[in-house]
């Protein structure tokens, strides 16, 4: 073996990992719970209401499944320093839980309204029962109170000690698996449960009206979020270091992982600098070309729909020479350039149906980069 190096096996590869991860298991009573979240030792994002998306029916059901002492899931919680406990899975099990009983919060700190039940095929005489109610017959009584906020469930916490990447992790495994939140979706709840200023500034970005103007995609793609990873990906290739970018295996891993190394690197104080760069990008970009930004040009005019791959090399090489090219760069020659883009080789070689997600991502940046910068 050379320098003595020897490849981990199996065994090794699993006491390695397992290793890093610190965990307890308790039963908690819902009355526990409740204190915990009225003490602010609990942290469940209410911004999350957002993604996930339960129906009153779903609620409800949650409420008859603890009345009929029908086992719940686990919630997931990791611990941070201050000793809060950070909610991996089951932000809506406890959102409904807290809402029902009146003490839930939304993102400004205002009480939700109370959760009105429906009727069940189990307990029909759900139908309109609040935990209280004016009327005292559609209100829970003390000993139905009472049995609720005694009822159990299993808490799974993962301790600080364990590897930092480890809530990320976790939390994307067990929201993906039977869930139908799209990847930026998740990405989304993970940006705010690590670095919840990281996410309102991209959030912020990508209100901005003139990239709105440019990227004109359908509806679903809007609802899935695609705008938010779009800019992302402008944000990744801006960033990383592209021969990374070997070593993943997709395009969603790439992204999700270098999500957590832009939270790490990119502090504060550089969020006014991108801002200005990425309004100034896009401001070119919409006064120039508008809705065709990124739509491929042939045949003498722009056409069709519009292009991830365009995105990829025109918004990133525009945005990492921005500066060049706002102060001494026509509107004419930027146009110019624009269309010869789609006659590069490169971008031919990177469009043609069965090209690899990740090799794309690299060359269009790279592509980009080069294709846009003046200065050479």
């Amino acid at each position: 073996m050379n320098g003595g190096w020897r490849k981990m096996g199996l065994q090794e590869e699993i006491v390695e990992r397992s290793s890093k991860i610190f965990r307890d298991a308790y039963q908690m009573s819902i009355g526990e719970l409740i204190n915990l979240y009225k003490d602010e030792e609990m942290d469940i994002h209410p911004e999350f209401q957002r993604v996930f998306r339960w129906s009153e029916t779903q609620k409800t059901k949650l409420i008859e499944s603890i009345m009929l002492n029908i086992p719940i899931p686990s919630i997931f919680v990791s611990q941070n320093d201050d000793g809060v406990w950070d909610i991996i899975d089951g932000v809506q099990r406890l959102s409904t839980i807290f809402q029902f009983v009146g003490v839930f919060k939304n993102e400004e700190g205002k009480l939700v309204e109370p959760l009105v039940l429906k009727k069940t095929d189990y307990l029909p005489s759900f139908e309109g029962m609040k935990w209280e109610n004016e009327n005292i017959e559609k209100s829970f009584t003390k000993e139905q109170k009472l049995a609720f906020k005694r009822a159990r469930i299993d808490i799974i916490i993962v301790k600080k000690e364990s590897d930092p990447n480890t809530k990320y992790e976790l939390f994307q495994r067990l929201n993906t698996g039977g869930s139908k939140l799209s990847d930026q979706e998740v990405r989304n709840c993970l940006m705010i449960m690590t670095n919840k200023s990281f996410y309102e500034f991209v959030n912020k970005l990508v209100k901005n009206k003139d990239f709105n103007d440019c990227v004109v995609i359908s509806d679903r793609k809007e609802d899935e979020q695609f705008k938010l990873e779009l800019l992302l990906r402008l944000l990744i290739a801006d960033s990383m270091e592209l021969e990374k970018a070997s070593e993943y295996g997709d395009l969603k891993e790439l992204l999700d992982k270098e999500t957590l190394n832009l939270m790490d690197k990119i502090s504060r104080e550089e969020y006014d600098r991108i801002e200005e760069r990425f309004n100034n990008t896009f401001e070119l970009l919409n006064r120039i070309l508008g809705e065709d930004a990124f739509k491929k040009y042939s045949d003498g005019k722009y056409k069709g729909p519009f292009l991830v791959s365009a995105f990829q090399g025109i918004a990133t090489g525009i945005f990492r020479n921005i500066d060049v090219i706002y102060r001494e760069i026509s509107d004419k020659e930027v146009e110019e350039k624009i269309k010869e883009f789609y006659s590069t080789d490169v971008y031919k070689n990177n469009t043609i149906r069965g090209s690899r997600s990740v090799p794309r991502f690299k060359e269009l940046t790279k592509l980009g980069e080069e294709f846009f910068n003046y200065e050479n």
